[in-house]
């Protein structure tokens, strides 16, 4: 418990010592340092499974790549029929997803046992041709509003033939990127076909995104910069109020009506 500790002590200290803003800061940044503990893709060994190291480090599965345990449609209290355990993944089919008007079952999932507020997340995803879909966090279950009205998404797409690729500003949309908001820089995302790793670190609004080992992008919440940020996004035109992203919140997996997998679903909380 003493090397745990003084492991955790350690990371926090990394991630909240070494920190400048955003990834346009000088030479105390994230980015200029070789990330802590960083994904390499794709994990070695078993699938879904934490090793022992990792059990004494705090960190805990989401998903056990065997059935739905913890998780269920946002603002749902079923899985949704679209989503299905398929090979030790979590998988999204596209075609049951849009289905026949009224009669589709599919929808954002989210891990439905806690809310999250300081963490360590980290998955490895798998898009299809031109698909797109995401990875949400901080976000709140509000009734009668979709989960990107209050959440923060990492972009999952194929870089290569989804529109959304084009658009948005500086590459803001594709993979790794922070929605419509920063682009991942360095554009690291494997092509169509292959498991991409992730992990997003959020400690007292101070949060990562790392794609494949590298980090792609930082950025400081409820700040100024941050708020400045959002008003030349999308976002106020759908909630006036989404700048102030909620101190905790769940994990969500973006339904776009594509077919994408997850796996090796894995949190810390720091």
């Amino acid at each position: 418990m003493k090397n745990f500790n003084l492991f955790l002590l350690m990371s926090i200290f990394v991630l909240a010592g070494c920190w400048s803003g955003t990834k346009k800061s000088g030479g105390n940044s994230l980015t200029d340092k070789k990330p802590v503990e960083s994904v390499v893709c794709c994990e070695k060994g078993p699938l879904n499974q934490l090793t022992d190291a990792e059990k004494a480090q705090g960190w805990q599965l989401l998903f056990d790549g065997t059935t739905s345990e913890g998780w269920r449609g946002y603002n749902k209290t079923n899985f949704p029929a679209a989503w299905v355990v398929e090979d030790g993944t979590l998988r999204c089919r596209g075609e049951a997803s849009r289905g026949e008007a009224g009669k589709a079952d599919g929808g954002d999932l989210i891990y439905s046992k806690r809310l999250f507020s300081d963490f360590d997340l980290r998955l490895e995803w798998k898009i299809s041709e031109a698909g797109n879909s995401g990875i949400f966090y901080l976000a709140k279950e509000v009734a009668g509003w979709p989960i990107y009205k209050s959440g923060l998404e990492m972009q999952i797409l194929d870089n290569e033939k989804h529109p959304d690729s084009f658009r948005g500003k500086d590459g803001n949309r594709k993979a790794g990127s922070l929605y419509d908001l920063i682009p991942a820089k360095p554009q690291n995302a494997r092509p169509v076909g292959e498991w991409n790793s992730i992990e997003i670190v959020c400690y007292h609004g101070k949060v990562v995104h790392r794609q494949n080992g590298a980090v792609v992008l930082e950025y400081e919440l409820w700040t100024p910069e941050w708020n400045s940020l959002v008003s030349s996004s999308k976002f106020p035109g759908m909630n006036p109020d989404w700048a102030n992203i909620a101190k905790e919140g769940v994990i969500g997996l973006q339904d776009h009506g594509n077919d994408v997998w997850f796996r090796n679903i894995k949190i810390r909380v720091l």
